[in-house]
């Protein structure tokens, strides 16, 4: 079965825009790179062809994992979701209990992660945590460093 990637129209666009760069100058440079290793000789003892070789199954590595998002991308409007509960594209205001901290993040999925935009993967430890939970509910989530209490403040999309 396959997994929905939920996407803004944003995200989608710079996921189809990077592809299209690593397939079109990505590959060529590539294969320029190869081609360049491989007039320098003896393909059996030549780390630059190597080198270039493990760089190319890399980047088609990348290439096949940007389709395989596009591919089962399904785009989301805010415009139709609910803010009565912590959903996708939910922008949670959160007070962690043991520091006394704010901060804010927004749900997205995991293609469009960025923790220095303050946008977490809902399928994080934190951001599964916050799913469906309500403005001031506590939400305690197992996280690799411990347990960590939120109080929800706000939720807008």
């Amino acid at each position: 079965m396959s997994r929905f990637n939920y996407l803004t129209k944003e995200g989608y666009e710079r996921i189809a825009a990077e592809l299209e760069e690593l397939k079109t100058n990505g590959r060529r440079e590539a294969a320029d790179a190869i081609a360049e290793a491989r007039e320098k000789g003896d393909l059996s003892e030549n780390a630059e062809y190597d080198a270039a070789k493990d760089a190319q199954g890399m980047l088609e590595l990348k290439i096949n994992e940007l389709e395989k998002t596009l591919a089962n991308a399904r785009l989301i409007d805010s415009s139709q979701l609910d803010a009565s509960s912590v959903v996708v594209l939910s922008k949670v205001k959160l007070k962690n209990l043991k520091v006394n901290k704010e901060v804010t993040y927004q749900l997205v999925s995991e293609a469009e992660a960025n923790i220095k935009e303050k946008k977490i993967s809902v399928d994080s430890p934190i951001g599964l945590g916050l799913l469906g939970k309500a403005v001031g509910e506590i939400a305690e989530i197992e996280t690799p460093g411990g347990l960590i209490r939120f109080e929800i403040l706000d939720i807008s999309l």
